[in-house]
């Protein structure tokens, strides 16, 4: 069977990110192996001079190793953040970062990057406060998302985001969501 690896950055209790997510992971554990790795249960640390040293020296933790080359072996991938600060919880960008191994999910030929990665298709999920549309310059999940999935070679990445959640009423929220479910799940289709 096909994997999915679900990357799940979604922080609080009720989270509406996650509300879009769970039908998601639903709908494609049918047709995919599923691996969900909740984030935040990791407790990853930045990359830092420490981390960068021990890397040099050969040593990477076996829990790192292990989950990037899961990653790395996933058919498909559904990342799940809402939109902080322009982008996603500093949280997700530690995982990447933690994931990003030479010769697991890159490589490089002498002159570029080679990504390793056996992923043909991303789906990113979000939800935005504010009423900030993918593409906007401002918006910055998305574009790190695709240079990411350049570096590691994923495919192509698709955005479902509801916007302007922190603006809406109740009612206008649940709709949202639920166009946001509908969007996805219609993906979910050919993905």
């Amino acid at each position: 069977m096909k994997k999915l690896m679900v990357i799940d950055c979604c922080m609080r209790e009720g989270s509406r990110t996650e509300r879009i997510l769970t039908p998601v992971v639903e709908a494609l554990s049918s047709r995919y192996e599923v691996e969900r790795v909740r984030v935040e249960d990791l407790h990853l640390t930045a990359v830092d001079s420490r981390v960068l040293e021990e890397r040099a020296s050969g040593y990477v933790p076996d829990e790192i190793v292990a989950i990037s080359r899961r990653l790395a072996s996933a058919t498909r991938i559904v990342i799940a953040a809402p939109f902080w600060d322009m982008s996603f919880p500093a949280a997700l960008r530690v995982f990447f970062e933690n994931m990003s191994l030479f010769n697991i999910t890159f490589a490089d030929d002498g002159e570029k990057c080679v990504g390793l990665c056996s992923c043909e298709r991303v789906l990113y999920i979000t939800t935005r406060g504010m009423n900030i549309h993918t593409g906007d310059d401002i918006e910055q999940g998305t574009p790190y998302i695709k240079a990411l999935s350049r570096l590691w070679g994923l495919g192509d990445v698709i955005t479902v985001a509801a916007e302007n959640m922190d603006y809406s009423t109740d009612v206008q929220v649940e709709e949202k969501i639920k166009r946001a479910i509908d969007e996805a799940l219609t993906i979910c289709k050919d993905f």
